[in-house]
């Protein structure tokens, strides 16, 4: 079974241990939903170092390459950062569906939770 790759989007903490455990959580549920989760949280941190700007860039572009790839954009979670608000931005602009977690998981159980 081919399955289409899904965004994940969350409004991460900044607590690197917090931020992947929740990034794996929400990798989780969307695979279990049928898709291929892709969430750049939980490997980007691993090599790139965030307070290097030139890095810091680099991991927004292999982010928005990832997003364009990608079938469909998962808004996680219930706060709205700016970096969400741009990443849906993009899949707008991309024609790329944007959803919530409880959307993908409502369409799973056909409108059943």
């Amino acid at each position: 079974m081919k399955r289409s790759l899904a965004y994940i989007t969350a409004a991460w903490r900044g607590d690197p241990a917090a931020d992947m455990e929740q990034a794996a959580h929400f990798c989780r549920v969307v695979y279990d939903a049928g898709y291929s989760p892709i969430c750049p949280m939980l490997y980007l941190p691993l090599f790139l170092n965030d307070a290097v700007p030139e890095e810091h860039k680099n991991g927004i572009d292999m982010g928005r390459d990832l997003l364009r790839r990608s079938r469909v954009l998962v808004v996680c979670g219930h706060t709205i950062t700016e970096s969400m608000k741009n990443d849906i931005a993009v899949a707008q602009r991309l024609g790329i569906t944007a959803t919530t977690l409880e959307g993908i998981l409502t369409v799973k159980g056909q409108g059943r939770r």
